[in-house]
């Protein structure tokens, strides 16, 4: 049975999205999205960074989209140069939880795993949802590389204001996965759908 969802929010059905998992205890929200993603009929492909699967492991999004999950910049299927189809399927690429790592590498143009260096090749839009720390998101360099990445297209959803799981409270908490697949949906609504 799908998650409530508010009757305004545009259909997810038939529209393909690539979910990367970066390296933070938010990941595990990331595992309820998948799933309010996949209940709505959208496809889901799954790409982790090795940080992401200490807190929630590969198996889990398995059993949730359904697909295999890429971990590894070495290991895709024959015949294809894995960091750049991942990105050439997807209609929207989703960064949830956006860590300042991930934040600082887009910036600095480094790839240096699956998930930086897919991001460097895409073509698809990116949703980042950051995930950090009160005192990281409110950190200068970080704030100049958020304010550089929406200056060069790059979309955001929050982070909200909350209680983290450092004890600190305040800005830097990721979205609520309801908060986030809404803005998904709102993203693919102005995009026309890619042909099969």
């Amino acid at each position: 049975m799908p998650t409530e969802s508010s009757a305004s929010e545009p259909s997810l059905a038939g529209r393909e999205v690539l979910l990367c998992v970066c390296g933070g205890i938010a990941a595990y929200k990331t595992a309820s999205l998948a799933s309010q993603l996949v209940q709505r009929g959208c496809g889901v492909t799954v790409a982790m960074t090795r940080a992401a699967r200490r807190f929630v492991g590969p198996a889990t999004f398995e059993a949730l989209t359904g697909r295999g999950v890429h971990t590894s910049l070495w290991r895709g299927h024959a015949g294809s140069v894995q960091h750049l189809s991942l990105g050439e399927t997807a209609e929207l690429i989703v960064v949830a939880p956006a860590t300042a790592n991930i934040i600082g590498k887009l910036v600095g143009g480094i790839a240096d795993d699956l998930i930086s260096t897919l991001l460097l090749g895409a073509a698809a839009p990116v949703l980042l949802a950051p995930a950090m720390n009160v005192n990281m998101w409110r950190h200068p360099a970080v704030q100049r590389n958020v304010n550089w990445l929406r200056d060069n297209g790059f979309e955001f959803v929050g982070p909200d204001d909350g209680w983290q799981a450092c004890r600190a409270v305040g800005p830097g908490r990721m979205s609520e996965p309801e908060t986030i697949r809404e803005r998904i949906a709102q993203m693919l609504a102005q995009r026309p759908r890619k042909a099969d």
